[in-house]
């Protein structure tokens, strides 16, 4: 099968609350992405359907799954596990179908360690400041503090991977970011040339930091 045949690989990371789930969800609906469904151990949210939004397992089942080698990925995050399907990735790949991808920068280590014969497009998204995302984090439906308190003190160390990505983006208004991401993949996916500004974005670290 020739390498124009199949699907690309699109990976979204960010720090928690800088809106990558949202985006992967409007860039599946609107171009017709495959989104890639992690196993987690962690406790569904109340809007989130299992097989849907994740496939939820306990520890034991995801350890078993770790045995039988079946995880293209997989990290623990925030005292939970989560893992992607090795075999359901490649058969959609297969098929010329893109794959979008809802991970952190560990998974993201590993997918680029693997060396797959797919196109890869990495993109770290960042808040427009950390005012912001705390603000997010508190608005959502974990309503506990001392996890939003967790997640702002781990910001600072998933920043530090940024330069592992090929772009990253500020996700300031959803539609604004939206539309650079699909710019993005439209150039990277058509062997265009690019208008990325990595010193706008090397400003905006600094600011965060």
């Amino acid at each position: 099968m020739s390498l124009k045949k199949r699907g690309a690989m699109v990976i979204l990371s960010s720090p928690s609350g800088a809106g990558k789930t949202t985006l992967v969800k409007l860039i599946s609906k609107k171009k017709d992405y495959y989104i890639s469904v992690s196993h987690t151990t962690r406790t569904p949210r109340s809007n989130e359907i299992d097989g849907i939004d994740y496939f939820f397992v306990n520890i034991n089942q995801f350890q078993q799954l770790i045995n039988k080698n079946e995880f293209l990925e997989y990290a623990k995050v925030f005292e939970n596990y989560y893992g992607t399907s090795k075999k359901n990735i490649i058969d959609k790949l297969n098929q010329g179908k893109n794959v979008i991808f809802d991970i952190d920068w560990q998974g993201t280590e590993q997918i680029l360690k693997c060396k797959l014969e797919y196109k890869l497009i990495t993109i770290f998204i960042l808040p427009p400041s950390k005012e912001v995302l705390y603000e997010r984090l508190s608005n959502r439906d974990m309503k506990d503090k001392l996890i939003v308190e967790e997640r702002m003190k781990q910001f600072d160390k998933d920043l530090l991977h940024w330069k592992n990505y090929n772009y990253v983006v500020i996700n300031d208004d959803l539609n604004q970011c939206y539309n650079k991401i699909t710019n993005i993949l439209e150039t990277e996916l058509n062997n265009k040339k690019s208008d990325y500004n990595k010193f706008l974005i090397e400003q905006h670290i600094k600011k965060l930091f």
